[in-house]
């Protein structure tokens, strides 16, 4: 299918949800509850402007200057963001309604007198509004706040004692655009030079628009400093962004892009192979030519007795890489599902939502939780993170999931 029809197909569906979603609310927030006029005028026309700041939103990301674009998206984005908490409440209040209503019927019980269903809808719009601003007063400063650094130990049964307690920092999921940009860029190298690393690796999904529009905003992953190096591999947000134009914007950077292939760190005898693939969002949705993943290309040739470390924006990639015997994949993607309940809706598509894993007895996989975040300015039950993994010689005490 070619990208324009692709794009068209997917915001018309994304306009029906959307659109299905904001007349569902208006049915539940204002027509069931009755509420007299002018409130009701005003709701109703309160929930239609919402709906259009979310549409319009769509262009306002894509065209408007970040500088104007970061004060006008985050309306809409925080609504975004609510509309799955009062939608979650109200969707129970109507499943428990019509569970009641079925034990009536069966029970011989008289139907719901009119004033009480009023009531019982005013209570749910009325407790979906306060569990909204609730779960959004703590969702948003969280998202916003800095990314926590996480210390991950990994045990790798090849990896050679000298090497032990080699470090990599994984940044991965920055999400650099319209929500985050050079400020925010600053503060993480910060963070991540002060653990002074013994190399860098971006998994993925640093940005989010064209190099015209973000040269600016990631100017400062210049100043990445790690003496074994840069590492970068795709994300299907870079593919989305023009990603023949990013690559040798990325090099001028200093990173070194990875695309289906390896690299060896150390010298001699002490040192492993550092391997990275294209994401699959290249072959399997926008069939970019040239560009998906290939991992059997990446570990062509390479001695079996070495540690291999592969970089991955997906952690469903962990299946193949077992087929080759990678001892570590590092990923992202998933953002620990960024918000409750997306937290769960992430197993519908990965194998792992967040965290250290032993995938089979010789290949775990870590997947962190991002350390930016994407859409909605929230995170409930999840943390914005730069992993700091330390490589240790030997065997690891990790579950086999």
């Amino acid at each position: 299918m070619p990208r324009v029809l692709q794009i068209i197909m997917m915001a018309l569906s994304g306009t029906a949800v959307t659109g299905a979603v904001h007349y569902y609310l208006y049915r539940r927030l204002v027509k069931h509850t009755q509420i007299g006029s002018p409130w009701r005028q005003i709701a109703k026309w309160t929930i239609f402007a919402l709906f259009l700041s979310v549409f319009l939103s769509f262009i306002v990301r894509r065209y408007m200057p970040f500088e104007i674009g970061r004060v006008v998206m985050f309306v809409p984005y925080i609504w975004m963001g609510s509309i799955t908490f009062i939608f979650l409440i109200l969707l129970v209040s109507d499943l428990m309604k019509l569970v009641l209503s079925g034990i009536r019927k069966v029970g011989g019980g008289k139907p719901t007198d009119p004033e009480r269903r009023i009531f019982f809808a005013r209570m749910a719009a009325a407790i979906s509004a306060v569990t909204a601003v609730g779960f959004g007063a703590f969702a948003v400063p969280n998202a916003l706040r800095k990314a926590q650094v996480k210390l991950v130990e990994v045990k790798l049964a090849r990896l050679p004692k000298v090497l032990s307690g080699f470090t990599i920092v994984q940044i991965t999921d920055l999400h650099i655009g319209i929500n985050l940009g050079r400020a925010w860029a600053e503060q993480v190298v910060q963070q991540v030079n002060a653990l002074k690393p013994d190399l860098i690796a971006i998994t993925g999904d640093l940005v989010d628009g064209s190099p015209d529009r973000l040269r600016h905003e990631v100017e400062p992953l210049a100043d990445l400093k790690a003496p074994n190096g840069v590492f970068f591999v795709t994300g299907n947000h870079e593919y989305y962004s023009g990603i023949t134009e990013w690559i040798p914007e990325l090099e001028k950077l200093g990173m070194r892009v990875l695309r289906n292939e390896r690299v060896s760190v150390g010298l001699g005898k002490a040192s492993f192979d550092l391997a990275g693939i294209d994401d699959s969002a290249a072959r399997d949705r926008l069939k970019v030519p040239g560009h998906g993943p290939d991992l059997k290309k990446a570990v062509k040739d390479r001695d079996p007795q070495k540690e291999l470390v592969l970089l991955a924006h997906q952690p469903r990639e962990v299946f193949e890489a077992a087929e080759h015997n990678v001892g570590l994949l590092l990923s992202g993607h998933t953002h620990g599902g960024q918000f409750w309940p997306y937290t769960y809706f992430v197993y519908m598509s990965q194998p792992y939502r967040s965290g250290l894993h032993r995938h089979t007895d010789n290949t775990q996989v870590y997947v962190s939780e991002g350390t930016g975040y994407w859409g909605p300015p929230m995170r409930l039950g999840t943390q914005g993170e730069i992993t700091l993994v330390k490589l240790l010689s030997g065997q690891d005490n990790i579950d086999t999931v």
